[in-house]
């Protein structure tokens, strides 16, 4: 990064969020303590591993956002008016992510010890400082959000995962055992879908799992968890739900599945596929693991018995 001549035009700046409302002849003033500099297409700005002393505003070209690593997806796009390095200019510390520059660019750069002159000489900036800092705050939060989310779906049925499966199990089962509910868990597996993957091919196999998980869901409530445990394998947490009525769900489940002969995919019609399903209600002392393992057995009952039923 290079400092570079640039002449000012304050009317042109007045448009930047950071001098929004500022007066002309205070931001004349206060486009002295900042420094113009020209990046480079690719250069990098701001690192993780470089204490970052100066906050930077965007005038022209194209910043990006990368955490963890540069070899990630970008999860933002910097635009002129943006600010950046907002956070470790203020506390002195290091940057939280990678900010690169996508094209040739030029930031105005303020260094820190020049902060408490600019804001004495024109207060509005800090207050729209603090707007752009607690708008990137709310954008981290989402980011955050949405990255605990997509850690717990399976990427190939939009079910929940078994990291998922873990936690809300926890959840329910001491929120049903606080209320003096009842817990019941389905098993559920796909038949003979092995045969299946070799006569169709596996990526028949992914739709059918796709078809199964959405038939399944349309059905539940917005409380029961629909999880992918493995292959062809699914479970249900149903809360609030005791064991008969647990039953007649999951026979509503298995026959909803039977009556779909033949589906529609990006690859044409596929056959339908049945289901077995094992359930098991919890017991105070089970943990996930016994009372899958209930459930499991119940699962094995159902396919000893020539699958497409339900045990338990």
């Amino acid at each position: 990064m290079k400092t570079t001549h640039w002449q000012a035009d304050p009317q042109q700046l007045r448009h930047l969020r950071l001098f929004r409302k500022v007066a002309t002849q205070i931001l004349t003033q206060s486009l002295k303590e900042f420094r113009a500099c020209a990046l480079e297409n690719g250069e990098l700005l701001l690192s993780p591993f470089n204490r970052n002393q100066h906050l930077y505003l965007l005038v022209s070209g194209e910043l990006k956002v990368y955490l963890g690593s540069l070899d990630n997806q970008p999860v933002s796009t910097l635009e002129p008016g943006d600010c950046v390095g907002e956070i470790s200019f203020i506390d002195n510390d290091y940057p939280s992510a990678y900010v690169v520059a996508t094209q040739p660019s030029l930031v105005l750069r303020l260094h820190r010890e020049a902060l408490s002159r600019l804001f004495e000489q024109a207060p509005q900036v800090l207050h729209n400082l603090l707007e752009q800092f607690c708008e990137r705050m709310r954008q981290g939060n989402r980011i955050i959000l949405d990255s605990e989310q997509n850690a717990n779906l399976d990427t190939l049925t939009g079910s929940f995962n078994r990291r998922w499966l873990e936690h809300v199990f926890r959840r329910e089962n001491t929120r049903c055992a606080y209320g003096e509910q009842p817990l019941c868990l389905l098993m559920l597996d796909v038949d003979n879908f092995k045969p299946y993957n070799d006569e169709h091919g596996h990526l028949a196999g992914d739709y059918a799992l796709c078809m199964v998980a959405h038939t399944l869901r349309s059905q539940l409530r917005p409380k029961d968890s629909l999880v992918r445990f493995g292959g062809e394998e699914f479970v249900i947490l149903l809360p609030e739900i005791d064991i008969e009525e647990a039953r007649a769900i999951g026979e509503r489940l298995r026959q909803s599945l039977e009556q779909i002969a033949n589906f529609y995919s990006p690859i044409g019609a596929l056959p339908g596929v049945t289901a077995s399903i094992g359930l098991a209600r919890s017991r105070p002392e089970d943990s996930l693991q016994s009372l899958i393992a209930r459930a499991d057995r119940a699962l094995y009952q159902a396919k000893q018995q020539g699958r497409n039923r339900l045990c338990g």
